[in-house]
């Protein structure tokens, strides 16, 4: 009787993370899929070269046409498999990560606001550190800067002409970007969710509410991590240059000034903000059909 009753305890522990692992992997490929071309523009946009003093100012629609003229419709997605290989995995990390420390440390009780700031932010770092060198690659690739073949080819040739630590370039200001988004994302999303009348929140509106307050969450999350976006995708395209992120900083704003730091903040707030919104309403929905609280 006694191993009858332990082979389900044991099951319980296990299978809830595994569901949450698939549950925002399924999340994180959708997004991806649907948002590569934002991140695209928003790469390219920050990683412009410098330009005259009073020289036309190149915005969004400018870099979309641009792709497109010079390397058709789908150059858009340029950079899509390394996405795919960061984040379906990586999604899948944070939400399995989010969903083990909100068990383990609240199974009794709802966390407070500042507690949400530290799961996210713990669960965005494990995740963030794991898929760092994918990040890496994804990078370059819409940068249009590196002829890459491959994903294994990119990761093959970083290896070989600058060292396995140029696979971790920008660590620093990925994880002061990551962090902070996805601890003041999960917080003020939580926060708003909470605000809803409970009649409109178990309704067949739940899914558009859920995306309403996400991209509310994401909006602000965004916003507020925006510098550190730019100096770790300068570190990333050219390590060479940008060797440590004080260094970085110091460069960004004597070539751009403080204007510098929020290049590319339109499509990157549009692509943050609807890619989470959507992978978190998503991730809960699919882990309701499964039975599991969220």
């Amino acid at each position: 009787m006694q191993e009858k009753n332990t082979q389900p305890k044991t099951h319980s522990k296990v299978h809830p993370v595994l569901k949450a692992f698939v549950c925002g992997s399924l999340s994180g490929t959708c997004s991806t899929l649907l948002f590569q071309p934002l991140d695209l523009v928003k790469t390219r946009l920050q990683t412009l070269q410098n330009t005259q003093p009073g020289g036309a100012k190149v915005g969004m629609l400018h870099v979309f046409i641009t792709v497109v003229r010079t390397e058709k419709l789908f150059g858009l997605w340029k950079g899509v498999s390394p996405s795919f290989v960061r984040c379906i995995p990586g999604v899948g990390i944070y939400f399995s990560t989010f969903h083990s420390l909100k068990q383990y440390f609240f199974e009794q009780r709802a966390p407070r606001a500042y507690e949400l700031v530290l799961l996210g932010a713990a669960a965005r770092c494990v995740a963030g550190i794991s898929m760092l060198p994918f990040t890496v690659i994804k990078t370059r690739f819409e940068s249009g800067r590196y002829n890459y073949s491959s994903v294994c080819g990119a990761l093959k040739s970083v290896c070989e002409t600058e060292g396995p630590r140029a696979l971790y370039s920008g660590l620093t200001a990925t994880l002061l970007r990551d962090a902070p988004f996805s601890g003041i994302y999960v917080m003020i999303y939580s926060q708003s969710k909470r605000t809803l009348p409970h009649d409109l929140g178990s309704s067949a509106l739940t899914p558009l509410l859920n995306f309403s307050c996400g991209v509310f969450a994401g909006i602000l999350a965004s916003v507020v991590t925006q510098p550190a976006d730019v100096v770790k995708t300068h570190m990333q395209v050219n390590p060479t240059c940008y060797c440590t992120t004080r260094h970085a900083l110091h460069l960004i704003y004597t070539e751009h000034g403080v204007r510098g730091f929020f290049r590319g903040a339109v499509p990157r707030s549009l692509r943050r903000t609807l890619m989470a919104a959507m992978a978190w309403t998503v991730y809960e929905q699919l882990m309701a059909l499964m039975g599991l609280k969220s």
